[in-house]
């Protein structure tokens, strides 16, 4: 048997992490789609089967008024805050304020990061980059793509030098190949609460609350923390 699941990209590594207890307990299989939240939610709401959702916390919050979510299923599981990659084995910048990371992202050849219209960390990241006043400076180099791990996966493939990205810290932390250099500047920062939820729709809604018992369980704290979750 399977349970579907859609997801944030932030919450992927923490998935995979408690997949084989969860599967070991119950029988049941994971079969999880990762992306941007703004592209699960449309998978959601335009009829896609699913038994689990987690989105942001206030996204699971909308999807419950409509209806999609059952009401009182949902448990969050953490703060996640957007941070700051680079290749894995290259220098890392000084991003610890606002003129060193802007003198940074202006020096570097390439800025890895996800949608920048559908995906939390992209649409803040290019809010950033316009409160700096160096959008139009950086149009060229700016890499977008689907979600936070793609941009990730991306960058720690690339053999460019002065390369930086930019996703949830969550996502940075799961993917081979890349450091973390650190949160965004104390002024940029961005901190998003991410919460899973049984669909109204669910076709195994006890295994599906089963699972978001065990994401946002004290079960799961340890596991949450070294994904990146702060609890």
């Amino acid at each position: 048997m399977e349970l579907t699941i859609l997801s944030a990209g932030a919450a992927k590594g923490l998935v995979y992490a408690l997949q084989q207890s969860y599967t070991a307990e119950t029988g049941i299989v994971i079969n999880g789609e990762y992306g941007a939240v703004g592209a699960m939610k449309d998978k959601l709401q335009s009829g896609k089967p699913c038994d689990v959702i987690i989105l942001t916390e206030a996204l699971i919050a909308e999807l419950t008024r409509a209806g999609q979510v059952l009401s009182g299923s949902s448990r969050p599981l953490g703060r996640v805050r957007t941070g700051i990659a680079v290749r894995s084995g290259t220098p890392q910048p000084d991003i610890s304020n606002r003129a060193a990371f802007r003198g940074n992202l202006l020096a570097a050849n390439g800025i890895y990061f996800p949608d920048p219209e559908r995906a939390t960390a992209g649409i803040h990241f290019v809010n950033v980059v316009n409160q700096l006043g160096i959008y139009d400076a950086l149009l060229s180099r700016l890499r977008p793509y689907p979600n936070g791990a793609i941009a990730m996966q991306q960058l720690a493939q690339s053999r460019e030098p002065r390369l930086i990205g930019c996703t949830q810290i969550t996502e940075i932390k799961y993917t081979t190949g890349v450091t973390l250099v650190g949160r965004l500047p104390p002024e940029f920062e961005l901190s998003t609460v991410y919460s899973a939820g049984v669909c109204s729709k669910a076709a195994q809604p006890a295994s599906a609350r089963r699972l978001v018992e065990l994401l946002g369980g004290d079960a799961s704290l340890a596991q949450r923390r070294t994904a990146g979750f702060e609890i």
